[in-house]
């Protein structure tokens, strides 16, 4: 199986640091809507492919204007949320990370569905501030779920600090801060 991880587009909260991370739920920039709809030529999706998205607010809008159009699996799941890299203790979540409340998501973004089993205690901190131990057994879960559809691709729309941890998990290779990706960018890693 492969597994594609997308950084999403520029967000607000990365236009003027360090002020901007304390902004709830930012949007896409302009650039950022840009960057998401470049996706759809640089990365075409087609029916038979799964797109699973991080449940916040600039993920759900780069993972619809890429997917539009497109009849694909879409689903919200918390364990492709913001996570912190390289984890911390006692690390509390920007308000820029905090996942989107249930009723927003169920409101605002219809044509995905929330994945089967999502545990309901990770709802609404998510991935955030799990330590290494416990993000661990979570990750395997989270790779099982996506191999459960046996689909040769599956993209997952996320955050750099959490696709940099599950870069390290699968690859079992150490990672920095200086392997995050860009905005937009994505990486391909298989999974047997």
């Amino acid at each position: 199986m492969e597994m594609i991880f997308i950084r999403h587009g520029q967000g607000e909260h990365t236009v003027n640091l360090p002020d901007s991370l304390h902004l709830t739920n930012p949007s896409l920039t302009f650039k950022g809507i840009s960057q998401a709809g470049k996706l759809r030529t640089s990365l075409p999706l087609n029916a038979k492919d799964m797109l699973i998205v991080s449940p916040t607010l600039r993920t759900l809008q780069t993972a619809s204007i890429w997917s539009a159009g497109i009849a694909c699996q879409k689903f919200i799941h918390p364990l492709a949320g913001p996570r912190i890299f390289p984890a911390r203790s006692n690390a509390a979540t920007l308000p820029c990370d905090r996942l989107l409340d249930l009723k927003r998501l169920q409101s605002d973004f219809q044509n995905f569905i929330f994945a089967p089993d999502s545990s309901s205690c990770l709802w609404p901190e998510g991935i955030n501030t799990l330590p290494e131990d416990g993000f661990d057994q979570l990750a395997e879960d989270f790779i099982g779920f996506c191999q459960s559809f046996k689909s040769r691709k599956v993209y997952i729309v996320t955050h750099d600090g959490t696709i940099t941890s599950y870069r390290q998990k699968i690859s079992n290779q150490k990672l920095t801060r200086e392997d995050f990706l860009g905005e937009t960018e994505w990486i391909q890693l298989v999974v047997e």
